[in-house]
């Protein structure tokens, strides 16, 4: 049986791999894998490849983006050769014996310990309107925590609210249950679009408004910076947030620097959390980070005559021409610089706050794929979900959310970057702290321990004007 499956898997990826050459945007040029490659760089789950994780969404009402094919979520080139050299790796060294879980241990329950200090909490997630940011709102609000949907537009996060209570409708076998659930659940639909920092300032004064003056009243126990832009890989033109910042590091980096910054005093200072959503192609020696321009920040040129020249511009932040591809790369490192730095910063302030980051993991069966031929995109569905089983479901993402807002071994220590093995969705919610655990960043976010990440920071710091 085994070596049936073996023959089925190879024919498979043989058959998939056949549909990626013949993709736009796959080439031969893709990265060499040895077998005898560390098992964390064979295993790396590549990227988190939306906007806040929104498999579905639909950003055509956003003015500032329309006709702009490249803010959806069609990251055609890059996702093909990433999943390439995933598939390709993981032929190599997955071995054939690995356990499956039968699928009822993917049930939501508890699989790991929870913070039992606080038994209910208030959380922000951004990009709460869909995929893993929508799940996890929906889990956490389903345990009775309160839950903050900051999204870009205040109709989004209202349709979010709405799409959890149509969930638990839909998904309740009593009505009268399911009718006093929706009822006990705390959701603050709120707007915070991280391209404009006037928007940010503004969500940030309107959540203190809530408290009456009294911040205590209005403290965070977790955020979580889950929202992100990903254009498509073969843009040329550079897209600009209000303030002039390059799209996707200002969205993905800046403007959560900057609401990070406002938000900090409203964190719970004895035993708050941050999570930072972040992605393995930020690491070159991945093999998703490994294809086409791989993610550096070289020397801040960038932000440096950005902050010189006053304008506050730059394409990209080591002062290179624009790439799409290279830039969401960069965006991804950002994440986990500023995560770094920022639990640095934390403790020499004698802080209790701890900040990580996490991979959601390859989430094949979304949007991601809507500009590829269909009958590609249900090849590698089936192949890379059902056979090979290195993607993540949708559902797996949220937990692994929800796992780093929740889990007390998570609290433990700040800094870290959490990552599981292509496929782990296959365990359910028993993949978070076994599976899905402690990992390597890359060469260049450690080596900014050394200082290139307070630089960084300083000069994060005044493109936002702090």
């Amino acid at each position: 049986m085994t070596k049936r499956r073996s023959s089925i898997t190879a024919l498979a990826a043989a058959l998939l791999l056949q549909a990626l050459s013949s993709c736009s945007g796959f080439t031969s040029s893709m990265a060499p894998l040895s077998s005898s490659s560390r098992v964390r760089k064979t295993f790396s789950p590549h990227q988190k490849l939306f906007y806040g994780q929104r498999p579905n969404s639909n950003d055509d009402d956003d003015g500032r983006i329309k006709n702009d094919v490249s803010i959806e979520l069609s990251r055609r080139s890059f996702a093909t050769v990433s999943a390439a050299a995933a598939l390709s790796s993981l032929l190599v060294a997955t071995p054939s014996n690995v356990p499956f879980l039968p699928a009822s241990a993917a049930m939501a329950a508890d699989y790991y310990e929870v913070d039992s200090s606080k038994k209910k909490q208030r959380i922000l997630i951004t990009g709460s309107n869909s995929g893993i940011g929508l799940d996890a709102a929906q889990r956490l609000a389903l345990r009775g925590h309160e839950v903050v949907l900051a999204c870009r537009t205040l109709a989004k996060a209202n349709a979010a609210a709405d799409t959890i209570k149509t969930n638990i409708a839909n998904d309740s076998e009593d009505a009268v249950d399911a009718i006093s659930t929706i009822k006990n659940l705390k959701l603050i639909p709120m707007e915070c679009d991280l391209a404009d920092l006037k928007s940010i300032d503004k969500f940030v004064n309107d959540w203190k408004k809530t408290s009456n003056g009294d911040d205590s009243a209005s403290l965070f126990d977790a955020v979580c910076y889950n929202a992100g832009v990903a254009r498509n890989t073969e843009a040329s033109d550079v897209l600009r947030t209000a303030q002039g910042f390059e799209l996707t590091i200002g969205v993905n980096h800046l403007g959560h620097f900057y609401l990070n910054h406002l938000i900090m005093p409203l964190i719970n200072k004895d035993s708050g959390r941050i999570v930072v959503t972040a992605s393995s192609v930020h690491d070159p020696d991945s093999p998703g980070g490994a294809q086409g321009k791989t993610a550096t920040l070289g020397n801040l040129k960038g932000f440096e005559d950005a902050v010189a020249s006053g304008t506050g511009k730059f394409d990209m932040v080591d002062g290179g021409p624009f790439n799409a591809d290279k830039a969401y790369k960069d965006s991804k490192l950002c994440n986990v610089i500023f995560t770094r730095e920022l639990q640095r910063r934390l403790d020499e302030s004698g802080s209790k706050i701890k900040v990580n980051s996490f991979t959601p993991g390859l989430i094949v069966g979304t949007g991601l794929f809507r500009d590829q031929n269909p009958v590609f995109t249900k090849l590698f569905d089936v192949a890379a979900t059902n056979l090979l089983k290195v993607g993540e479901t949708t559902h797996y993402g949220g937990g692994a959310l929800e796992y780093m807002t929740l889990s007390s071994k998570v609290v433990e220590k700040g800094g870290e970057y959490y990552f599981s093995a292509p496929g782990s969705s296959k365990y359910g919610d028993a993949a978070f702290g076994k599976q899905f655990d402690v990992s390597e960043v890359s060469k260049e976010a450690l080596a900014a321990d050394s200082g290139k990440g307070k630089r960084f920071w300083e000069l994060s710091e005044k493109l936002v004007g702090i």
